[in-house]
């Protein structure tokens, strides 16, 4: 068990609507937050409601990681929540565009674990939690440079643990599926197909406290059906992929494309 009352929490990503809702749970259990992100008009009046700290940053700088641990100062939680879309096919990507996808995805979570975890084990105490995606266990068409970003996550969080799990840092991973009300789907105005139910960005800062707070190596928001989905994936990706197809899962895909291009 991982206590949160007076740690010091590095979030990124904390300018969007799950990120806030994140920063305002684990405030709530008593952690001392440094906010960061790209929009320093939403972060600043965030860190001073929640009497923590506002670092403004992006992470598609690969020197940012590294600015940011040093302004931090020690660290006894990372929560790595900051992502781009990248939703849409390979072909309507420019070489710089996925490099942006990569580097905010999955090398910035990569980094800050690598300089962070050292110090960490050191003091024998500490937590990296990565909030990935359904989308990290069960890829769906118009998604695969998402996917490549959310499945590599998970691979990278699940060998970490082991590798750490014997020197008092624990490692989750938090697995959304559709939320409403703040991140990508509700941001780009995406109609999901009927009977498709989904989650609150109040759900996902509450699995992020449990992954916290009981050391889960992995931990999913999503209604049964979708988390049913994903293990179905898992075991028979082509079977899940037929159903997917059947259930106009590439319309949500395409329009979520559309509605988030202006963020590659």
């Amino acid at each position: 068990m991982t206590e949160i009352q007076g740690t010091t929490i590095l979030l990124t990503g904390a300018s969007g609507g799950i990120g806030q809702a994140i920063a305002r749970a684990l405030a709530a259990r008593g952690g001392r937050l440094i906010l960061t992100g790209r929009r320093a008009e939403v972060l600043e009046p965030l860190a001073r409601e929640l009497g923590g700290r506002a670092l403004a940053v992006d992470l598609a700088d690969r020197a940012a990681p590294e600015r940011l641990v040093a302004q931090a100062g020690d660290v006894d939680v990372l929560v790595a929540n900051a992502a781009l879309p990248a939703s849409g096919t390979l072909d309507d990507y420019s070489l710089e565009q996925i490099d942006r996808a990569l580097d905010v995805n999955l090398r910035a979570p990569i980094a800050l674990a690598k300089l962070l975890a050292e110090p960490m084990a050191a003091r024998g105490r500490g937590h990296l939690v990565f909030i990935s995606s359904l989308s990290g266990k069960s890829a769906q068409p118009g998604g695969s440079l998402y996917s490549a970003t959310k499945f590599g996550m998970r691979g990278f969080a699940l060998g970490l643990r082991e590798d750490l799990r014997d020197r008092g840092v624990g490692v989750s991973t938090v697995f959304p599926g559709f939320i409403r009300d703040a991140g990508m789907f509700a941001e780009a105005g995406v109609e999901l197909p009927k009977g498709v139910a989904t989650r609150s960005p109040e759900d996902v800062a509450a699995g992020v406290v449990k992954a916290i707070e009981q050391n889960r190596a992995e931990l999913d928001v999503a209604p049964l059906s979708l988390r049913a989905g994903a293990i179905a994936a898992g075991v028979a990706p082509q079977l899940a992929a037929n159903i997917s197809r059947k259930l106009g899962n590439a319309r949500v895909t395409r329009e979520l494309a559309a509605g988030q291009r202006d963020k590659r």
